[in-house]
C-alpha cells in the first residue's frame, strides 16, 4: 500500500534528461517506484493525475536570508508557492540568529527591534537556534549555515583588524560547533562590514573547519564593481579560498555591476570554468533580475565610515567635514547604480509611506541633493533598497551557465501579518516562477530540462544532499507538479507581497504543502542538520 501515486505525468527527473511519461509511488516521505504509466498496480489514498502536467523535484533555493522568518510565522509561504522545498540560509556571513555572543546579540535584537518583529532569542548557540525552528515548523525543507560576520561581530566586535591569534582560535571554534551542531557550511559577506575588515589569511582559517567537514563555502564577494578589492580580484580570492582549503567554493549571487562591468559577465563564468579545469571545487547561484536589493548602510556607505558600528556612523555624520567625504562615496555608489533614481526604498520603519519610492523621488520632495536625502534617510533608520545595478545581457549570459543554481537571494514572506510589511524586492516571491516564465518560455536562454536541473540537482549537488534534488527510487519525496505555460511571476517592484501561481501540487517530504493550487496550510518542513538528509 502507497501513500501517494502520481500518475500520467511528464517526468522531468531533475538530471537535465529530457522529459518522460512517469508514474511515481510514494510511501511516508520517499518516493519507492517510478515506472511507465498505468505500471504501479498498488493502491494507495491520495492520487494525483498528473495529465497534461509536468512533475519535477521541489525546487532548492542555495541563497536566502530566512534566518528569523519562520520563527516569526511558520506559515511563510512565498516560497512554497514558486515549488521551492527547500532553501538554505545564514548568507553574505550574516546568520543573524546565531551564535549570539557579544556584539552578535546586539545587533540580532537591534535587527528585530527595527522590524517590529516579536521575537525573542531563548538560544545563544547554533543548536539551541536550529531546536528552535525544528519547535516552531516551517512549510518548507531549512537548512542554514554559520556566517563569518555574525561569528567575528561576536568576537572582535565592529573592529577594523586582524584578529589575534586566540581570537582567530576563537572563530575556528565557534564556527566548528556551529558545523557539528548542525550548519550545512559556512558564508562569507565580504563587502559587508566586518567582514571587509578581514584578510585572505583569516578566511581561509575561517573555511577550513566546513572543508575538513565536506561542508560548503559561500561567498558574497569583496566586490561585485570596482569599489574596494575591485570585481575580477574578488572572484580570484574566493577561488583561492578553495584552492587553499579544498573547500567547495560557492559565488554568491554572481553578478557584474557598475558602468565599467557591465557586458562582462561572460568574463566571470570563464574565469570559474579556468578554476573547475584545475580541479577546484567553484560554481555560483544567481536570481534572474537586474536589480538587486541591500541595506541602506551596505548601498551607500564607504566601508571605513561603518567603523565601530552604527553610533560610530552617526557621530561621523555630526561631523561637517566628515560629512562631506561620506557624501563623496555615496554619490560613487548612486552612479554605479542606473542613478538615483534607480535606487528605490524598499524598508524604512520610521516611515513606510516613502517605501516603493525613489531616492531622486525623496530628494526632490525634500529639496536637497540624492546624496544628502540618503545620508538623512540612514540617520533615521537603517533600512534597505532597491538598486536597478545590472544589464539585462549578463543576467542572461549568467542565467544560462551549466554551474550556476538559481536562487533568490530573498526570503520566505507571507501576504499578511509581520512578514508582510515593506517594499522588498520581488524576488522573494518569484525568482523560481520568474526563471521558468521568462528565461525557458519567453527568452529561451535554456531549455525547461536544464532549468529544473539548474533548480534542482545541482543545488543539492552544491550543498552534498545525496537524498533530494532527483526524482528517483529512495529519494526524499519533494515533488512539484506544473503546467509550465500555467506559471505566473505576480510580484512586482511596485506591489511585491503577491504570490506566483500556477503550481498545482507541491509535495514536502511526501506531505501535501500544496494541493490542487491551493496552499494546505500543513507544516510538512524539516530542519536539516546533516549532509544526505
Amino acid at each position: 500500500m502507497l501513500d501517494v501515486i502520481i500518475k500520467n505525468g511528464s517526468l522531468i527527473d531533475g538530471t537535465g534528461t529530457p522529459a518522460t511519461p512517469a508514474d511515481i509511488g510514494i510511501k511516508g516521505d520517499t518516493i519507492v517506484q517510478v515506472a511507465a504509466p498505468g505500471q504501479i498496480e498498488s493502491e494507495a489514498p491520495s492520487t494525483i493525475d498528473a495529465a497534461g502536467s509536468v512533475v519535477t523535484p521541489g525546487f532548492i533555493d542555495l541563497h536566502t536570508h530566512s534566518d528569523s522568518s519562520f520563527l516569526i510565522d511558520p506559515h511563510a509561504d512565498s516560497k512554497l508557492t514558486q515549488g521551492v522545498t527547500l532553501e538554505l540560509f545564514g548568507n553574505c556571513g550574516m546568520s543573524f540568529c546565531a551564535p549570539l555572543i557579544g556584539m552578535a546579540k546586539e545587533q540580532f535584537n537591534d535587527r528585530l527591534s527595527r522590524s517590529g518583529d516579536n521575537l525573542e532569542a531563548t538560544w545563544t548557540d547554533f543548536d539551541g537556534y536550529l531546536t528552535a525552528l525544528e519547535n516552531s515548523g516551517s512549510t518548507i525543507n531549512v537548512a542554514t549555515q554559520v556566517g563569518h560576520g555574525t561569528v567575528r561581530a561576536g568576537v572582535l566586535g565592529m573592529d577594523p583588524r586582524a584578529p589575534s591569534p586566540e581570537e582567530l582560535d576563537r572563530i575556528q571554534q565557534l564556527t566548528a560547533e556551529s558545523l557539528d551542531a548542525g550548519a550545512l557550511g559556512i558564508s562569507t559577506g565580504l563587502w559587508y562590514a566586518p567582514g571587509s575588515y578581514s584578510l585572505a589569511d583569516e578566511i581561509i582559517a575561517y573555511t577550513q573547519p566546513a572543508a575538513d567537514r565536506g561542508k560548503l563555502y559561500s561567498s558574497h564577494i569583496r566586490s561585485e564593481a570596482d569599489d574596494l578589492s575591485g570585481l575580477f580580484p574578488a572572484h580570484a580570492e574566493a577561488i583561492e579560498i578553495g584552492r587553499r582549503t579544498g573547500a567547495r567554493i560557492q559565488i554568491s549571487h554572481v553578478k557584474a555591476v557598475g558602468p565599467k562591468f557591465w557586458g562582462r559577465g561572460h568574463e566571470l563564468l570563464e574565469g570559474m570554468h579556468r578554476a573547475r579545469q584545475e580541479g577546484i571545487d567553484v560554481a555560483g547561484d544567481q536570481y534572474p533580475y537586474a536589480w538587486s536589493s541591500t541595506g541602506f548602510s551596505g548601498a551607500m556607505f564607504g566601508r571605513w565610515a561603518l567603523v565601530g558600528g552604527r553610533q560610530k556612523t552617526l557621530d561621523r555624520l555630526a561631523d561637517s567635514d566628515i560629512r562631506a567625504r561620506i557624501r563623496t562615496d555615496v554619490d560613487y555608489y548612486i552612479s554605479r547604480n542606473h542613478d538615483a533614481h534607480g535606487c528605490v526604498i524598499a524598508s524604512f520603519p520610521p516611515d513606510q509611506s516613502l517605501e516603493g519610492r525613489s531616492l531622486q523621488d525623496v530628494a526632490d520632495e525634500w529639496s536637497v541633493e540624492p546624496q544628502e536625502a540618503a545620508l538623512r534617510l540612514y540617520e533615521q533608520s537603517e533600512g534597505s533598497y532597491v538598486l536597478h545595478s545590472m544589464e539585462d545581457k549578463d543576467v542572461y549570459d549568467i542565467a544560462a551557465d551549466p554551474y550556476v543554481t538559481v536562487a533568490s537571494d530573498g526570503s520566505s514572506l507571507r501576504d499578511e501579518g509581520p512578514l508582510s510589511s515593506g517594499k522588498p524586492h520581488p524576488r522573494s516571491y518569484g525568482t523560481n516562477i520568474r526563471f521558468i516564465e521568462h528565461m525557458v518560455l519567453e527568452k529561451k536562454v535554456v531549455t525547461l530540462e536544464e532549468a529544473i536541473r539548474k533548480m534542482t540537482s545541482l543545488g543539492a549537488s552544491r550543498l552534498g544532499l545525496t537524498r533530494r534534488g532527483r526524482i528517483g527510487i529512495g529519494q526524499i519525496a519533494d515533488v512539484c507538479v506544473f503546467k509550465p505555460e500555467n506559471l505566473h511571476e505576480n510580484a512586482t517592484y511596485e506591489d511585491p507581497h503577491q504570490y506566483s501561481t500556477g503550481m498545482e501540487h507541491v509535495l514536502v517530504n511526501g506531505k501535501a504543502g500544496i494541493a490542487n493550487g491551493k496552499v494546505t496550510g500543513d507544516l510538512p518542513g524539516r530542519v536539516l542538520r546533516k549532509l544526505g538528509d
